[in-house]
């Protein structure tokens, strides 16, 4: 096989990934022209269409997608033993792709990286925050950071953290207008501000406490986030209840900017884990990272 006709591979499995030539023109740091005309020189060359293109889309054909689920294992296993000779190096390098929820990213990773790659500066890491339930393979990262330890058979997951104190909270002007909930039955009947979970497409419904046993309680309001930072500004300038990380507003909470309410009802969430594939040959870096994390959090790794 001629060279060229491993990086015309190589740019088929970008396009397919991304669903996107614009984006994989991106990663490939190629004009979308370019790349348009090597997906035509190997459909050409193979003889079948891989790609359905629309003026919006891209998606790979039947064929494209037997021809993906062959060659994508490979380029990331080429890309692994590539990262893998930084242990020649004096110094290690890569890229390491996480999917993480915003907290996590915010208090847990951030903390961490500020140091790691200070004493790394040959590694890259590219932190997406999304609240859906990734693929982290399919995907094509490297890790994922989630709450509680249920993951696929074939994934590792650490603990990072403790378990997330969380806290129904309210500004005293919304207080005063609406008066306050005194029991978990009561928050339907305010204006709550809510989080969209991407994965269901459903509104996130708040765990509480009803005489000391978990229960989930569907909310309604005027306000639908997918951030917790714009939760907290629409919370503090009165728009309603929210439910967040504790330690999001605990300064708030000490000034008097919010009110915490039904405190005794309020459970933490499970800790936040990270999780990769058990089968994949981790790079240096990854590895690296992971002890970075484990020493970062100071909790015991659980499997």
């Amino acid at each position: 096989m001629r060279r060229e006709d491993i990086a015309d591979l190589a740019a088929f499995v970008t396009v397919a990934e991304e669903r996107s030539f614009t984006r994989a023109a991106v990663r490939l740091d190629l004009s979308q022209s370019a790349l348009s005309q090597i997906m035509r020189r190997l459909e050409e060359r193979l003889g079948l269409r891989l790609l359905a293109r629309t003026t919006r889309s891209v998606a790979p054909t039947a064929a494209g997608e037997q021809l993906l689920q062959t060659l994508a294992p490979m380029m990331r296993d080429i890309q692994d033993s590539v990262d893998g000779l930084s242990e020649l190096r004096d110094r290690p390098a890569g890229t390491i792709r996480i999917t993480t929820v915003e907290h996590a990213a915010k208090t847990i990773l951030t903390p961490v990286l500020t140091r790691f790659l200070g004493d790394y500066p040959d590694i890259t890491v590219e932190v997406i925050v999304d609240y859906g339930l990734a693929d982290i393979v399919a995907d094509r990262f490297d890790a994922g950071i989630r709450l509680g330890a249920a993951v696929a058979k074939d994934m590792i997951a650490l603990r990072i953290s403790d378990e997330i104190a969380m806290a129904v909270v309210a500004a005293p002007g919304y207080l005063a207008r609406h008066g306050t909930p005194l029991a978990p039955d009561d928050l339907p009947a305010h204006r709550c501000i809510t989080l969209r979970l991407p994965s269901s497409g459903a509104l996130y419904a708040w765990p509480m406490l009803c005489d000391g046993q978990p229960i989930r309680v569907n909310v309604k309001g005027p306000m639908i986030f997918n951030s917790i930072d714009l939760m907290r500004d629409a919370a503090l300038a009165g728009m309603g209840l929210a439910c967040l990380p504790r330690d999001q507003v605990q300064a708030d909470i000490a000034a008097g900017r919010l009110i915490a309410l039904l405190e005794t009802q309020t459970p933490p969430l499970p800790a936040y884990h990270f999780y990769y594939p058990s089968r994949r040959q981790s790079s240096p870096a990854f590895r690296l990272l992971v002890e970075a994390l484990l020493r970062g959090t100071r909790t015991p790794a659980a499997q």
